[in-house]
C-alpha cells in the first residue's frame, strides 16, 4: 500500500501513540513459558509413584467386592433332621461323654495316689 493511496489512514496512524514495552516484559514472557501445561499436570498424576498404589488399592477393592459376591451362606438344616438320624447307640456314647466331662470338672488331686 502506498502512502498516496489513503492519506487519511496514514494521518491517523501518525497520530497514534507509540506503544512502550513494560520493564517486566522479559519476566512475564519467561513466567508464561515456565508455567506447566495441562498435559504436564496430567503426566504428573500418571507418575508410577502415584499410579501403582492407586491401582493396588483399586484392585484390592475389586477383589473384596468380587469375593463378597461369590460368598454365599448356606442355610442351616432343620433341627428335626439331625435329631431323627441319632440312633440308640449314640445316646449311650453321649452318656459316656457326659460322665467323662463330669470327671474332668473335679480336678482335685487324690491324696491317696500320692502316698
Amino acid at each position: 500500500m502506498k502512502r498516496d493511496d489513503d492519506q487519511e489512514l496514514w494521518d491517523l496512524l501518525g497520530q497514534a501513540p507509540e506503544s512502550k514495552v513494560s520493564p517486566f516484559f522479559a519476566r512475564n514472557v519467561l513466567r508464561e513459558i515456565r508455567e506447566p501445561s495441562d498435559w504436564a499436570t496430567l503426566r504428573g498424576w500418571l507418575n508410577p509413584r502415584r499410579l501403582v498404589p492407586a491401582l493396588g488399592a483399586a484392585t484390592a477393592l475389586v477383589a473384596v467386592v468380587f469375593m463378597r459376591m461369590q460368598t454365599s451362606i448356606a442355610p442351616l438344616a432343620a433341627p428335626s433332621d439331625t435329631l431323627a438320624s441319632i440312633d440308640a447307640q449314640d445316646y449311650e456314647v453321649i452318656a459316656d461323654l457326659d460322665d467323662l466331662l463330669a470327671s474332668d470338672d473335679n480336678n482335685s488331686l487324690d491324696e491317696s495316689v500320692l502316698l
